[in-house]
Parts: structure tokens; sequence; C-alpha cells
């Protein structure tokens, strides 16, 4: 077993040996600890091994010198024969290197320039490459700057943006680039200020050429219409061309069969060129501010400013002059403008994407639409001249054309020229009023004289005059109404027409305008003809003679009312018994205006007869009579007479009852006379006085002053006055006072306090009337009868007193 150990152990040191001969020395470290972990006594056994290898070597070495030495020496002996060579050969190389030195010294100097020609030459090279990386970049800015000078900003925009996303990056590391970098934002605010600058300017330009432009479109407007109105009228002649549409001053056509044609205006040297909002405004400022706004990402700044600003200029379009009322150029300035406002964000709208939008155009219209209307409803109503509210209506329409072409909704404007036609029929009216009163002012209300033919002609052409009698009749003759008739029929005819201007262009139908002039010219007869008749007839100028005369006026007006009927059919076409058609009320004018005329004649009548009766001097304590009527009542009688001769022209009904409605305010009045109760005392012979004048009275009834009446029907005019003056004539008291009551009573109308009344009046004349006295004295028992009949007819009166 030892003698294995030793063998494995010898083994062992054996190949650590050649792994120390054989490696690295860096690595000797693990193949040497290895020799320390094995068994003990190892590590001298191994020393012992490495020992005898050293000296295994050793004889190697050893060997191998003896072997090479004589090599050696016979090499060391070369060595020294060549030394005296080598010597020899240093001293040349020296001369030569010398030499060499003193010929290329001239050659470094050469190569040297040639070195320094070279590294310019590189760096020339390289110059002109970074130059050509520079150049562009200046010629850029150069660009720009001059774009800047030029004012082209939208392009000055774009050359920023090449510089800052393609040039200067190239060229980033230098300080001339980061200059220009910085300067570009500056460029940049500049750029906006200076384009917003000229976007006020623009603002600015067109509130001011506003007026231009709408004047410009409203006038083609016009065109158009008046255009389309002549087609309309040519369209059953024939073909004919349509205009389609204008653009930039040219008119595209369409002929009949549908092509396209277009109208540049060289072959007629008097056409008028069409001229557009771009002809009238420059609206570059806006595009390019819009673009530059686009590139700088800004456009909702830029959009949001232009609209509040259009919102501001629209407020103040909208706003009128104080004296826009006064003339029609006030309304056509303030509607030009509006016009044009609204014709620029038109344009505006259609030329830009989204700068203003079609729902903030229609707010705009929307608040401009209520403010034109509230506007137009005030202003309107300080107008009092019909012709400008007419001319008003015809800017209106214009006005409302002109928008609606391009697109905003006027149907509201249409609706207010309703209530101004209402307003323009009330000036109408005024006007008419005014010209009614002077034609009745300038009436001699007197049959109209005709000395020819050609006179009657002309008469009857103003008015439909028809008069088989009358027409058979010779020249000279006269027509029975006074001239106001004919003017008075031709002026509403003009009325008619008047209000038939403010109808044209509505866009209404025949029957509509049918019913607006009938109800217009209702409203003249009804309110303005009939007033101004109600005036004249109250007017204290106005006699009876004169009522009479507006008397039969009235009544050939009113039978004029079917052809102005007629007149209204033939202007509308519109047939009378169309459903709902309105019918004129001039015949309810005419007769309450004949009516009103018959109640004057009335009250003139008996306020002529009060005039009389003021003039009456009874004196009442006579004791007998003249024997003949009071000269008064005979005046009186006589003008009646005269009055009721007029009243021949009268329908019957009227003059007798003027002449009735006379003879019982006479009668009245002179019963209050008698009554009267200043009157304290009253004689018998002025009773029978006052019985002749009754007398007369009556004869004057029973005459027939106005014929129709039957029997003694105008004499029981006076039965009041006849039957109380029989009872004081006839003193016939016991029959009066056996047959009161009784229906047959001879003194039926004889009320007992009229009785009373009269008799305490003749009893106190009794008492201080010395004839009374005599006869009192002669006959005591009729004064004692007098006394009894007071009793009992205050007995009467008393009684009915009581029964009442």
């Amino acid at each position: 077993m030892a003698e294995n150990e030793t063998l494995e152990c010898i083994t062992e040191h054996e190949r650590i040996l050649q792994e120390i001969e054989s490696t690295d020395t860096a690595c000797v470290g693990p193949t040497l600890r290895s020799v320390y972990d094995d068994q003990p006594n190892a590590h001298k056994r191994f020393m012992e091994k490495l020992d005898a290898r050293i000296r295994n070597h050793d004889r190697e070495i050893e060997k191998m010198c003896n072997f090479h030495h004589q090599g050696f020496v016979d090499a060391i002996t070369e060595l020294l024969k060549v030394r005296a060579d080598a010597e020899k050969l240093m001293g040349q190389v020296t001369d030569t290197n010398r030499r060499l030195q003193e010929a290329g010294r001239e050659v470094t100097a050469q190569t040297e320039e040639v070195i320094r020609c070279r590294i310019q030459q590189r760096n020339m090279a390289t110059t002109v490459e970074k130059l050509q990386l520079c150049i562009p970049v200046l010629e850029m800015y150069s660009k720009l700057k001059e774009q800047l000078e030029s004012k082209r900003y939208y392009a000055a925009l774009k050359t920023m943006e090449q510089l800052e996303k393609v040039y200067i990056p190239r060229v980033s590391h230098y300080r001339f680039c980061q200059i220009m970098a910085e300067n570009l934002p500056r460029l940049r605010e500049e750029i906006k200020e200076i384009s917003m600058s000229d976007l006020k300017d623009f603002l600015e330009s067109i509130r001011k050429h506003s007026d231009k432009v709408g004047e410009t479109a409203m006038r083609q407007a016009q065109q158009h219409r008046t255009f389309n109105s002549a087609v309309a009228k040519q369209a059953s002649m024939g073909h004919y061309t349509k205009p389609v549409y204008t653009l930039n001053g040219r008119t595209h056509t369409q002929t009949h069969n549908g092509l396209m044609t277009d109208d540049t205006g060289e072959d007629g040297d008097g056409d008028e060129e069409v001229l557009t909002a771009q002809d009238l405004v420059d609206f570059s400022p806006v595009y390019r501010c819009l673009h530059i706004y686009t590139v700088l990402g800004d456009r909702e700044t830029f959009e949001n400013y232009y609209r509040k600003q259009r919102k501001k200029q629209a407020r103040l379009v909208l706003q009128p002059q104080a004296n826009m009322h006064e003339t029609v150029e006030g309304y056509r300035r303030y509607f030009n403008q509006i016009v044009g406002f609204f014709v620029v964000e038109d344009h505006i709208l259609h030329a830009t994407r989204g700068l203003v939008t079609r729902a903030f155009t229609d707010e705009l219209w929307n608040m401009a639409l209520s403010k034109i209307i509230a506007v137009l409803r005030t202003h309107s109503s300080y107008c009092d001249d019909p012709d400008l509210v007419l001319e008003l209506k015809n800017l209106i329409v214009i006005f409302a054309d002109t928008l609606q072409a391009y697109g905003f909704p006027v149907n509201r404007l249409f609706d207010l020229l309703f209530e101004i036609r209402d307003q323009y029929n009330e000036t109408l009216l005024k006007k008419w009023s005014l010209v009614f009163r002077e034609i009745f002012e300038l009436d001699n209300y007197s049959p109209i004289p005709v000395e020819t033919e050609e006179e009657y002609k002309l008469v009857v052409s103003r008015f439909p005059f028809h008069d088989a009698e009358i027409e058979k009749q010779d020249f000279p003759k006269k027509l029975p109404m006074s001239q106001s008739v004919p003017q008075i029929y031709t002026q509403v005819k003009e009325f008619i027409y008047a209000s038939l201007k403010f109808s044209e262009s509505l866009h209404r139908s025949s029957t509509e305008i049918d019913d607006m002039l009938r109800k217009s010219t209702n409203l003249l007869l009804t309110r303005t003809l009939s007033g101004c008749l109600q005036n004249l007839i109250k007017k204290p100028h106005i006699g009876l003679t004169e009522l009479v005369q507006i008397i039969i006026n009235t009544t050939h007006l009113e039978q004029a009312c079917r052809y102005l009927e007629e007149f209204i059919t033939n202007i509308t076409n519109v047939s009378p018994e169309t459903v709902h058609t309105t019918r004129l009320y001039g015949l309810s004018t005419f007769k309450d205006a004949r009516h009103a005329a018959e109640g004057e004649i009335y009250t003139k009548l008996n306020q002529k007869i009060d005039e009389f009766i003021q003039l009456a001097d009874y004196e009442w304590g006579m004791a007998e009579s003249d024997g003949r009527a009071s000269g008064y009542l005979m005046d009186l009688i006589n003008f009646l007479r005269s009055t009721f001769q007029v009243f021949t022209h009268l329908p019957g009904k009227v003059a007798q009852t003027a002449c009735m409605s006379a003879c019982k305010h006479l009668s009245t009045s002179l019963m209050q006379m008698l009554l009267d109760t200043e009157l304290k005392q009253i004689s018998m012979g002025a009773i029978q006085q006052f019985n002749l004048d009754v007398i007369q009275c009556e004869l004057f009834a029973s005459s027939e002053p106005v014929p129709g009446f039957q029997g003694d029907t105008l004499q029981l005019a006076f039965i009041d006055l006849r039957q109380l003056l029989d009872l004081f004539m006839v003193w016939d008291w016991s029959t009066y006072l056996a047959d009161y009551g009784q229906p047959s009573s001879k003194y039926l109308r004889v009320n007992p306090a009229t009785a009373l009344a009269l008799l305490e009046k003749m009893k106190d004349t009794s008492k201080k009337n010395n004839i009374f006295s005599q006869f009192r004295k002669n006959d005591r028992d009729k004064q004692k009868l007098i006394e009894t009949v007071v009793k009992q007819l205050r007995s009467l009166v008393n009684g009915m007193s009581q029964h009442s």
C-alpha cells in the first residue's frame, strides 16, 4: 500500500511540473495551490522533485552552451571585423544625410507651402459647402424682407414657415441663424398687427361704402323687377331671353332652347355694366387677414373679432337719423346702408370658408329685422304725407325684394307693409278730408247750369247722371245737384286710385286687393266724407237753402254708389258676386247725412221761427184788438211760404215733416208766450189780438203750403191753441167743466192747469182795470163766476196731481 501511494504522488508531481513549465506564469497559482492541498509532507516531496528537475535543466543548458560556444566566439570575431566597416558606413550615411538635408530644405519649404495651400483649399471647399447651405437661408430671409416691404404678408408667412422647417435647421448652429430664428416670432406679431390694422381699415371702408353697395343692389333689384314685369307682358308674344344671374359684370342668359350665352356688353355701348359687391369694395384685406390668422393658427380669434366688429357696425347701421321720416331720401339712405351691410356679409359668407356662417348671418338678420320693423313703425307714424308713405312703401318693397334675392326671409316686412297700409289709408283720409272740406266751402249750393250740349256731356262724363226728363229739356237747363257732387265723385275715384297704388307689388291676389280697396273706400265714405258732411250741416252759415241742396246732393251721391262698385270691379277684375266680397257702405253714409240735414232743417226752421217770435210785441193790457194780425206773424208766415216753396225739390215726406214740425213749433211757441211766468197780467183785448194771429196760422196751415197732407192734418198743429182761445173768447166754462174728461168734449185739448194759469193772469188784470171795475159793478155775477171757475179748475188740477 505504501508503495502504491508513493507512485501516485510521484505521478502527480510530474503532472504539476509539466503544467508549470507549459502554463503562463499568471496561471501558476492554482497549480501550486494543489500542491498544498494534498497529503501532508507532499510539499516537501514536491520541492525535492522540483529541485531534481531544476538540476536536470541546468545540466541540459550546460550541455547546450558547450555545444555552441565555438560558434559564439566566431561570431564575435566577425563582429569585430564588421565594426570598422560600420564606422565607415556611418560616416558615409552622415554625409549623405547632410547633403540630403541640404537638398531637401527647399523641397520641405515647398512642401509646407503645398500643405498650407491644401489646407486653404480644404478650408475654402468647406466654406463653399457651408455657404451653399447658408445662402438659401439668406436668400429666403431676403425674400421675406422684400415680401414684408411689399405687404405680401401671406407669402411672407409661408416663407417663414419654410425657413423654420427646412432652411434654418440645416445651419442652426450659426449665430446669424439663431438671430433669424429669434426674429421670426416678432415678425409674425408685426404681420398680425399690420393685417389687423388692414382689417380695421377694411371695416371702416365697408362702413363708408355700404351705402353705395346697397344703392347699387337695390337699383339692380328694381331693374330686375321692372324687367320681370315686361317679360310677363311679353310672355305670350313668343320666345324671349331670360336673365339667370349676374357675375362680375357679365350677364349669363338662357335662351328658349336652354343654351347658356354670355353677354359681355360689347355689342351695346348703351348697356350699363352690372356691378357687384366685389366691384365696389376691395375684399383683399379680409381675405389676406383671414389667411394670415389661419396660417398663424389663430383663426378663431380673427373670426370672433370680425363677427364682434360686424355686430357693432350692424347696430350703428340700424340706428336711424332723428329726422329720417321727413324726406324719402332719409329712408333711402337708411335702406341702402342696411342692404350694403348684408350684401357684404353674403359675399363674405360665400367667398370665405367659415369666417361667417349662415347661422351668424341669420342671427344678424333677425336682430336687424326686429330693429328695422320697430324703426319703420315709429318713424312712419310721424309721416302725414301720403305721397311720402307711398314712396316709403315702394322703398320697403325694393328693400325686401333685394334681400330676399340674397336668401334673407322678409315675410315680416310684408306684414309691416299691411300696418303701413292702414297708416297710408289714414293719411289719405286726412288729405281727402281737406279736399272734401275745400269742395264744400267752394260750392255755391245751387243746381248746375248747363248752357250747351258740350257742358252737359262734360258733367255727365265726370258723374253718372241720367234723367230722361232733364235730357228732353232744351238748353240752357239746370241739373238738380250742385257742382260739389261731380267733384266729390271724382275725388272718391282718385282716392281709390291712390289706395290701389299702395296695393301694387305686395304679392297679393286680386281678391285681397279688391277687399282692401273696398274697405279703404268704405272708410272714406263712412268716416271722412260722412264727417265732412256732418260738420258742413252743423256750420252756422249753412242756411235752409243750402241744407235742401245738401239733401239733393246726397241723394244723387247715394245713387252713384253702384257705379263706384263697378269702378272697383273693373280695376281688380273681381266679380262682385264673389264670396266674401265687401260691399260699399255709401248708401248708409248718405242716408245718415241726409237725415242729419233733415234734422238740421227742422232745427233751423224752428230757430227762425223763434227769431220772428222774439220780435213779437204784444200789449197784454190792451182793451181791444187792432182788428188785424200782428206784423211779425205775417212776416213769419210769408217766410214759411217762401221757404216751403224751395222744398219742392225735396222728397215729399221731408217737406211734409218740415212743415208739420214748423207748425207745431210755432203753436208751442205761441202757447209758451201766453203761459210765460214773467207775464203776470193779460187782458181780453190781448186775447182777441192773439186769436187773430192764431187765425192767420190756421189759414196758412189750411192753404196747403206743402202738398200731400190729408184733410186738416196740418191745422191740428194749432188745435190746442184754438180750443184754449175759443174757451176764453166764448167764455164757455160751463160746457168745459161739464164735459171735462169725456172723449167728445169740445175742449178736449185744454188742460185745466193751462186754463187756470191763463185765467189767473186775466183775473189779476180785472182787479186793476177800470173797464173791468165798471163792468164788475154792473155785473157782479160774472165776477163770482170767475172765482167759482178758478176754484173748480184748481180742484181739477189738484185731482190730476193726486191721481198722477
